[in-house]
């Protein structure tokens, strides 16, 4: 009898053990941003984590998966495992992506939960530019176009459609000024005030810090009226130009993920976005980065991501936003240029030993095949393989320099002088394509 009854609260805690909703969270939380660290995603993400933590008992921890133009980031987060253990800061460019092409994901493969806030889109450059309104630039770029250079997102991006739409309705082409693709806002800017691009198009919390120390300037903010916080920046409207766009940030989680589970996060999330400002709370957060804080629930946000859809998709499909999408080089540049390297150095190779050097020579030699050979030409191109399927998981700078390590070693060469190559070698190359090419490198 006692056998029997053990055996019941056996099988009994077992099942109990499976149910994953029953003592949600049951280990730590990713929230997966898809914009690299220092831009204003980024800030909201690691605020909104650190309030999470504290509310339900687990670490929270801020992962920056960038690169393919936000289909990194927005996919790892909605295709992950639908336990509630990973949520996604999604963003403007969810409604985007796919109609460029890049993507079959949609609003749709998730399930929001909140928006967290809005902002426009405004137009930066340095201090020391000698424009001094929207007018000014726009006249200098329709007397030369294709001259100046912008940043502030990926291609196709939330910010390159607020530069590129504003071209538009200057009656311009949408490639006017050329788009210099990058991670977020903080690298941007970064290149600004070095003088890599001529403007930066982001938000204005995004910049508030440069703003401030008088290192940049706003020429004007696309919005419908000036924003808070930022009183003295004059609007697009202000200033002739009949145009408007900004972004927004927003929680969701995968498709199918459980309700008791999405419900528990409701009832710790709008909590957290509603309550008015205090100390160290969410609203007081964005106040003092002078972010927009405007919130949706569940419902409205998904009404607020189906509408944003449709009309991104009109304006992504006209005809004059075509060059919108359009790369000067495709993220398969890079693996395709050393394939065809290889293929060089093989071909070269093969005629090498096919003819001989002198009259005592034979006229033909076969290339000395061994099982070293094999496993090192193997080893070379299961590194190309490795970068073309990992590099936007892992990002291009790490994960090469563990290839080209690795690489050097299988060819005896002594770890110091890897370790050495691989300094200096990796991102001599992240330059050159990155920074000369404007190849698009995780």
């Amino acid at each position: 009898m006692r056998g029997c009854t053990f055996l019941l609260m056996l099988i009994c805690f077992v099942v109990g053990g499976c149910d994953r909703t029953a003592s949600y969270p049951s280990r730590p939380i990713t929230l997966v941003c898809p914009w690299a660290a220092g831009g204003g995603t980024d800030r909201v993400s690691r605020q909104m984590a650190i309030l999470l933590e504290q509310r339900l008992g687990q670490p929270v921890s801020v992962i920056n998966a960038t690169g393919g133009k936000g289909v990194t980031g927005h996919s790892r987060g909605l295709k992950a495992r639908p336990d509630g253990h990973t949520l996604t800061m999604m963003t403007f460019e969810l409604n985007t992506m796919h109609w460029a092409g890049l993507t079959e994901l949609t609003y749709e493969d998730c399930v929001p939960l909140v928006s967290v806030n809005e902002d426009y889109a405004a137009l930066m450059i340095r201090n020391d530019a000698k424009w001094q309104s929207v007018a000014e630039l726009e006249s200098d770029v329709m007397a030369a176009p294709g001259t100046l250079t912008a940043s502030g997102t990926a291609l196709g991006g939330a910010w390159h459609l607020a530069l590129a739409g504003w071209l538009v309705a200057a009656e311009m082409d949408a490639d006017a000024v050329t788009w210099v693709p990058s991670a977020g806002a903080g690298p941007s800017l970064q290149q600004l005030i070095s003088g890599g691009v001529d403007m930066v198009c982001c938000s204005l919390p995004e910049a508030r810090t440069l703003l401030e120390s008088d290192q940049v300037r706003a020429l004007g903010v696309m919005s419908p009226q000036r924003a808070v916080g930022f009183e003295q920046v004059p609007t697009f409207l202000e200033q002739g130009s009949d145009w408007t766009l900004g972004g927004w940030r927003g929680l969701a989680v995968p498709r199918g993920t459980p309700t008791e589970i999405v419900d528990e996060l409701l009832e710790t999330l709008i909590p957290i976005v509603s309550e008015p400002p205090s100390i160290g709370n969410f609203a007081e957060f964005m106040e003092a980065q002078k972010f927009d804080h405007t919130w949706r629930g569940p419902a409205e946000f998904k009404e607020f991501l189906a509408e944003n859809d449709r009309k991104l998709g009109a304006l992504l499909k006209s005809e004059a936003m075509q060059s919108v999408n359009e790369d000067r080089f495709s993220p398969m540049t890079y693996p395709v240029i050393l394939l065809g390297l290889i293929a060089v150095t093989l071909v070269g190779l093969v005629l090498t030993h096919e003819k001989g050097s002198g009259p005592n020579q034979p006229t033909s030699r076969s290339l000395p095949i061994s099982r070293a050979n094999v496993i090192n030409v193997g080893s070379v191109i299961a590194a190309i393989v490795a970068y073309v399927c990992l590099a936007e998981r892992v990002g291009f700078l790490l994960l090469v320099s563990v290839i080209l390590f690795l690489l050097l070693v299988r060819f005896q060469t002594r770890i110091v002088t890897s370790l050495a190559i691989t300094a200096v070698t990796v991102p001599f190359i992240y330059f050159v394509f990155a920074m000369i090419l404007r190849v698009p490198l995780p």
